[in-house]
């Protein structure tokens, strides 16, 4: 059940609002329970963000979303993103590179210390580059 945290801005209580659906938030005009007034600014009270493999499927996120991640400078969400994305390829698809730049990646390796590795055919075979379909 989404919650959502309000400020009046008439009388200044802060408010917790729960709707049933994404929906019923978005058809819905908040009010507050304290003086009945709609003037309200909404709050970010507390963010929780997934760490590791537990919670984000980077595999269906769109190019604009990949290109978020990768300019995060999160290595390891970089990796993670890789990894997972590797995962739905068909198998052995991206090469032994890309997965040894995402398994670094993943490990807190930096992501210019990978780039220059893959550059320099360091994390896998150099017959993978250019064997396309």
């Amino acid at each position: 059940m989404p919650t959502y945290d309000f400020k009046c801005d008439q009388c200044g209580a802060d408010l917790t609002l729960r709707y049933r659906t994404f929906k019923d938030y978005d058809e819905a005009t908040p009010t507050c329970y304290e003086c009945g007034s709609t003037d309200l600014t909404r709050t970010i009270t507390r963010v929780a963000i997934a760490k590791g493999r537990s919670g984000h499927d980077y595999s269906r996120m769109n190019a604009n979303e990949m290109l978020s991640v990768f300019e995060s400078g999160d290595s390891k969400a970089v990796g993670e993103m890789m990894r997972q994305v590797g995962d739905s390829a068909p198998s052995g698809k991206l090469g032994e590179s890309y997965q040894n730049a995402a398994d670094k990646l993943s490990g807190g390796a930096s992501m210019d210390s990978v780039e220059r590795d893959l550059r320099h055919g360091a994390l896998g075979s150099s017959d993978e580059q250019g064997s396309g379909a």
